[in-house]
């Protein structure tokens, strides 16, 4: 009679447990798998839109000059600024900039006025927003508008243009509602 050792009770179990470690493992590498390659899908579906808005983030759109006369007086405040006249360039607008000068800003010509809204939706750096009357006058000022919200800002009236400058510009420069702003897309509005 040949005696055969069975294995004895914790080896089996352990055995077990390997197992299950194993086949537990490879569904769960499965799984992974299948949500990698359902998010590169959904990356590669979205890719063609990124290219289209990206080229036109990154892109300086056309330099124009701009200058704020105070209701109270004093020097004009100097802006150089990138005109967003096109639905892209709206559409985009600083969003993915990194930085701001106070001498710098971005100006969205609408053509005509009406309540116009605005939000911060993937711009990385708080901006003042400044609602302009078909005149030329500042109709209000939004100061610091949060990074990244996605909160509607409104004109609060109607406006046909928006000057977007550095968080916080508007007050460290002195510019309040009721200053004259001059650009050419003003000048043959009629005075209010």
């Amino acid at each position: 009679l040949n005696f055969v050792p069975t294995a004895s009770r914790p080896d089996c179990l352990r055995k077990t447990r390997l197992r299950r470690m194993k086949l537990a493992l490879k569904r769960t590498s499965k799984r992974a798998a299948g949500c990698a390659a359902l998010f590169v899908l959904v990356l590669w579906a979205g890719m063609p839109g990124y290219f289209q808005i990206a080229p036109a983030a990154l892109a300086k759109m056309r330099i124009d000059q701009l200058a704020i006369e105070k209701s109270g007086g004093g020097a004009p405040v100097q802006f150089t600024i990138e005109r967003a006249d096109t639905d892209q360039e709206k559409a985009v607008g600083l969003m993915f900039r990194t930085e701001l000068k106070d001498s710098e800003g971005m100006l969205f010509n609408y053509g005509r006025s009406f309540e116009v809204t605005m939000w911060m939706r993937n711009t990385y750096i708080p901006l003042d927003m400044v609602f302009i009357r078909a005149d030329g006058v500042i109709h209000r000022i939004e100061v610091r508008a949060e990074p990244l919200s996605e909160r509607v800002i409104s004109s609060g009236g109607d406006v046909s243009a928006v000057l977007e400058i550095a968080g916080g510009a508007s007050e460290r420069l002195g510019i309040k509602a009721g200053d004259k702003v001059r650009h050419m897309i003003f000048e043959s509005a009629p005075a209010r």
